[in-house]
């Protein structure tokens, strides 16, 4: 996995391009399924929660794990 700070979070929209609305506590942000995910074909629902990675200079989060 990655040696990033990872954020948990709460899925509570799925968009288009799967990409996500996710609910970090006292702010929502929008995500994109990262491409282990993707490749591994690892389904995220509306409720799931999942653990967030922020790219350096970025305000969209990667989601890298569903917990």
């Amino acid at each position: 996995m990655t040696d990033k700070e990872t954020i948990p979070g709460k899925v509570i929209e799925a968009l288009p391009n799967l990409e996500f609305k996710v609910e970090l506590g006292d702010r929502t942000v929008r995500c994109y399924l990262s491409g282990k995910m993707r490749l591994h074909r690892i389904k995220v629902l509306i409720g799931d929660r999942v653990s967030i990675v922020f790219p350096p200079g970025s305000s969209v989060g990667r989601i890298v794990r569903r917990d």
